[in-house]
Parts: structure tokens; sequence; C-alpha cells
């Protein structure tokens, strides 16, 4: 029997730690390790034509699994295009193990063709990145990377020689036990009693709540009725804390809608459960706040914490619950939900008028039709940009669905190659990738792996020539738009042209069976609908506060929307408040 080399190894630990798949494009420096995928059946090899794809699809099946996934790029810009996509992986806490395959081994530090130094390069956005420099340091290393990407939540880098990877692994090599999932943690009794008595002496408490609260829903919904405290969430809180939510009065942030921001400022006592919400200016600054979380670096660096608890969110609501003091005064809750109402009804007039006529199409009608009719364990993917505003406010999470998006990195082009990732993960759950204009034509090369391995996934583009986004943010800074028209192909032709099923649609009475006929294809689908540029008005004055970026009135001028079935969620959560 043949000795077995490092690159044959190292599969074998990929296949151990439970990687299904790794993606990436090939390079030399990259041979043995795509080699020994090859003669390996438990693993495979899943050819994209970006590494930048590569990463964000390796992303998005480890935030669907929750488990380590995989991508890689040969020496020097094979894995610089990985870098962007393991940026977003990283700030998304997915766990994914990234190989740089690297340049010879003698010829590092001599200015050789292609070289980068890739461990120091991915260090910013990685958990851990170090070079194997001889086979002595296998298996050991990786084992070391991959418990940093589970253990942490994170990103690790393995940076590798293609002819290290060639020579033979050391014999009798130690296969130590991998760590493939994360304990649960849980305060200490002192956090939990202090947090309890400063619960018991609020008379107005509010939650709010982020990606932190997966997993738990029904801790947070019976924690918020024991304690009559409405519910606010964050844009990454929002498929986990959103739905069949009594107490829900929103969102807060720059596209934020609905009572979140008052019931935050309004209230005695904030509690933070699980968000690292990065825009402080919408966190109040008057009141008392304690925040949960799980790692406790993003403990008080947003804002000025009276007491910080370091658990996870289940955990410690699981301690919290049984100690505090049941409040029976809903005053503070329903107005609350009341003022939530009043918002929603106010901004949903302006697009609840002729949608069905009006041309070019309404954005948000499209995204209110796309809620409709996918089904109810769909997995979103959301580009950067104007395509996040139409899924926060018009998506419906019901416990089932996923939306996963760029939301802390804020990259663009990321909807697609997340696709990607999710698909592979389960070919027969509905993947929609909500892309726009802008995003899906950078990164449009990986429409063909759609098609190569024949991915279902329904991409739903949102064609409005211009990167909407990007132009809003300049208007309200007071300047003039300026490079951000795109002039497009129509998009449903190239999709046909590589071989994928694609229709263009124009009027608003075409959408339904567009959308209706992509979903019953059962390859991969593109459906190009023409969107109005303008959907968004832009009051006509700026205001100074404007002109700073998005303060929060200058958000809530501008981005103030339709919602969705949101208004009709809040008029359900008033059949409680008492009537005049």
């Amino acid at each position: 029997m043949a000795k077995q080399n490092v690159a044959e190894q190292f599969v074998d630990i990929l296949v151990r730690a439970g990687v299904k798949r790794l993606y990436g494009v090939v390079g030399d420096s990259l041979n043995p390790v795509v080699d020994a995928i090859r003669r390996t059946k438990a693993i495979d090899w899943i050819q994209v034509r970006h590494e930048e794809t590569a990463a964000f699809a390796a992303g998005a099946e480890a935030q669907i699994t929750g488990s380590l996934a995989a991508c890689a790029g040969s020496c020097g810009p094979g894995n610089l295009h990985l870098i962007n996509g393991l940026y977003d992986a990283h700030r998304s806490m997915a766990p994914v193990l990234a190989l740089a395959s690297h340049i010879p081994s003698s010829e590092i530090g001599l200015g050789y063709f292609q070289e980068t130094h890739p461990d120091q390069l991915f260090r910013e956005c990685s958990h851990y990145s170090e070079l194997i420099s001889s086979p002595k340091q296998m298996p050991r290393l990786v084992q070391t990377a991959i418990q940093h990407a589970v253990g942490r939540s994170g990103v690790s880098v393995v940076s590798l020689p293609g002819d290290v990877a060639s020579e033979p692994a050391p014999e009798k090599a130690a296969e130590t036990a991998l760590v493939t999932s994360r304990p649960s943690v849980r305060p200490g009794d002192t956090e939990i009693d202090k947090l309890a008595a400063m619960i018991d002496e609020a008379d107005r408490v509010t939650l709010f709540c982020g990606s932190g609260t997966a997993g738990a829903h029904a801790e947070v919904m019976a924690f918020a009725e024991k304690i009559k405290s409405p519910v606010g969430h964050a844009l990454r809180g929002k498929e986990w804390i959103q739905y069949d939510n009594p107490y829900d009065v929103g969102m807060s942030g720059l596209l934020g809608y609905g009572a979140a921001y008052e019931a935050t400022h309004e209230c005695d006592l904030l509690i933070l459960l699980g968000t690292d919400f990065p825009y402080n200016a919408f966190l109040p600054d008057d009141v008392k706040i304690a925040q949960v979380d799980v790692r406790p670096e993003n403990l008080g660096r947003r804002s000025k914490l009276d007491l910080a608890v370091w658990g996870d969110v289940r955990e410690t609501l699981r301690c919290l619950t049984p100690r505090v003091s049941p409040k029976s005064n809903r005053k503070f809750l329903d107005k609350m939900l009341k003022k939530h109402a009043d918002a929603l009804e106010g901004v949903v007039k302006a697009y609840t008028r002729k949608v069905e006529k009006h041309i070019p199409i309404h954005p948000e009608y499209v995204a209110s039709v796309l809620d409709d009719l996918a089904a109810d364990d769909a997995v979103f993917t959301v580009d950067t940009g104007m395509c996040n505003v139409w899924a926060a406010r018009y998506l419906s999470p019901n416990g089932k669905r996923r939306i996963i998006g760029s939301f802390s990195h804020g990259s663009m082009a990321n909807a697609l190659p997340q696709a990607i990732g999710a698909q592979f993960v389960d070919r027969k759950r509905q993947v929609v990738s909500m892309s726009g204009d802008g995003g899906f034509s950078m990164l449009m090369g990986d429409f063909l792996t759609l098609v190569q391995y024949d991915l279902p996934v329904k991409v739903v583009l949102f064609n409005n020539s211009s990167l909407g986004m990007v132009e809003l943010e300049m208007l309200v800074a007071g300047l003039p738009s300026y490079g951000t028209t795109n002039h497009n192909p129509d998009f449903a032709a190239v999709a046909r042209a590589a071989g994928a099923y694609g229709v263009r649609v124009e009027k608003p009475k075409q959408l339904a069976g567009a959308l209706k006929d992509a979903f019953a294809h059962k390859g991969p689908a593109l459906v190009d609908i023409v969107t109005d540029p303008n959907a968004l008005s832009i009051p006509p004055k700026i205001s100074s506060e404007m002109v700073t970026g998005f303060a929060l009135s200058a958000s809530k001028i501008v981005l103030d929307g339709g919602v969705g079935r949101m208004v009709q969620l809040a008029r359900s959560n008033l059949r409680n408040v008492p009537r005049p």
C-alpha cells in the first residue's frame, strides 16, 4: 500500500471533520489536493468560476448547516480572490476552513512568480492563519485550524505549498479527536441574579434581539410574556425572532421600521440579546442597558453597559426567567404595540395604490409577491443594497425559512454565490437569490456554475439599471448621483444563452406567472424584473442631519416604505390593547 502524502492526509482530516465538499478553482499548487479529492468518494470538489464565489458559498453552507465548510484557492492571485468572501464568513460567525495553496517552499521570500504571503494576508479575517512549511506539522496544524473555526465560529486559513502537499505524510501521526460542535455557555449565578434584580426594579423593559437568539425563540417569547416586554430586532435577528411574536415592535437601524426605536429609548431597562448591533447612534444613552452575548469581546463595545452577561441567549434565559418576578402591567407594551401598528399603517399607503399598474414595476410589489409565492421553507440569499431593504420589510420569516446576506460585511455580489452553497446542502429545498443588477453582474460568471451542476437556484433579479443604494447615499449627502447607472443586457436572454431558464418581466401583471413558472422549473432559472429606480422618494429639502449620512431622522424620511405582511401582523398583535 502506497504511503499517504500530506495532501491525502489533509483531505482525510476534512472528511473526519464532516466536510462534504471543497469549493474552489483548480491551479498547479492545488493539484495534489484536488487529485486526492478525485480519489476520495467522501468529499466532492466543487468547481466555481471565481474563488470569491467559493468563499461565499462555503460561508453560506456553514450558516445553513451550522457545521464546518471549506474552500480553496491556488497560490497568489487564486487564494487572494478568497479574501472578500472569507471576511464575510468570519464576520457572519460561519465556521469555514480555507486552504490557501502556496508557491514552492524553497522559493518563499525570493520574489518568485505569484508570490504572496497568505499566512499573513488572511490574519485579519480569521481566528487562525498559519503556514505548513514541513510535513511534520501534519496533522496537528490542520486539526488546530479546524478547532479554531468551529470553536470560535469563524474562519481558519491553512497555507500549504504545493511541493509540501506532495511529500509523504508523517508515519503514525496522531489522530486526535476533532472539535466539531460548540458547547452551551451558561453565565454565572452572580450575573443572573444581578440581571434579575435590574428587571424586577424596572417598570418598562425592552428586549432588542440579534442573530444570537437563533434557537432561542421559545425562551425569548416566554421571557417577554413574563415581564411584558416589547421585542425589537436587528436585521440579522429578523429570521429568528420576528415570527409568531405577539410582542414584536419592528426593526431598528438604517433599514428600520415600526416602533423599535421608540421602544428602546422609552424604556427603563434595555436588554440586548445576542446582538452586536453596529449603529450606536440608534441606541439610547440615557437608559440602563444590559447585554447578553456568547462572545465576551462584543460586550459593551457599542454602548455603555450597566451589566455585561457572558453566555448564550437560550441558556441565559433558561436560568433567568424563573428568577424574575412576573409583571402584570401591560401599559408600556401595549403603548409600543400601538405605536408600531400606527407607524406601519402610515408608511404602507404609498405602495398600496395602483401598484399592479405601475411601470416600471415597484420593487416593493415584487418583494411582496415573492414573499407570497416562495416556499414555506425557502432559503433567501439577499444582495447588499436595496435588496436588503426589500428583504427586511417584505420577507416573512416563519421558523423554517432562512434569510442569508452580507449583513455584517456589506459586500456586493454575495447573493448568487451564497445561493450556490445553500443549494448544494439540499437540492430539493427552494433557494432564491434576491439579486440586484449591480451585484449579479459583478460575479455573473458563476451563473454558469448553476448550469454546470444543474443547481435549481432561482435568481430573482431586481433590475433597476443602477446602484440604487449608492445613489441614495449620494443624494442623502446632498451630492448629485454620478457613476451609478448600469447599461445592462437582457439578463433573461443571457440566462437562456447559458443553458438555463430565463424570462424578462416588464409589466406587473406578468410577475406572478413568471415567478410561478420559474419556481416550477426543475433546473436553474432567472427572472429579470425591470424595476423602478426611483422607488424611494427623496425629500425636497436636504437637512443638515442628512448631510452627515444616515442619521435617524434622515433614514426615517428617505427609507420609509411599504412593509408587506407586517401591517397585518401588527394589527393582530393589537387584539389585547385596550380601546379608548
